[in-house]
């Protein structure tokens, strides 16, 4: 929930970016694990997301290079088909960036509740 004062609100957004600024995790990054959480394949969950393959596996890799950790453990295809789960390591992530995310929003509410709008002079 965003703090509000009148017809004014008070909203952020959080993500995480590399020293270069590109981003390495934020919504978009949770949204496709979440999908391939629920579909078990990097491909479904693309299709699923409507977005390509590449796309979804581009930015899958780049948050794994910048953090160094695998988020994905990979099924190869064959007769039982292919498919793909998340590592422990990914749940953590979630979790955590989830939390980050609430504190910033609260803290966030605070100041805006605490009178943001009306600064003394």
């Amino acid at each position: 929930m965003a703090a509000k004062n009148g017809k004014v609100f008070v909203k952020s957004k959080v993500w995480l970016v590399d020293r270069e600024g590109r981003i390495i995790f934020g919504l978009g990054r949770m949204r496709i694990l979440r999908a391939i959480e629920k579909c078990g394949s990097l491909n479904s969950a693309a299709k699923e997301l409507k977005m390509s393959y590449r796309a979804v596996w581009g930015k899958i890799k780049v948050t794994e290079e910048a953090l160094g950790k695998p988020l994905l453990v990979k099924n190869q295809g064959g007769s039982a088909g292919g498919g793909s789960t998340l590592t422990p390591y990914a749940y953590t992530l979630m979790e955590r960036y989830l939390e980050l995310s609430r504190i910033i929003d609260n803290k966030a509410d605070d100041l805006f509740e605490s009178g943001f709008l009306d600064p003394q002079s």
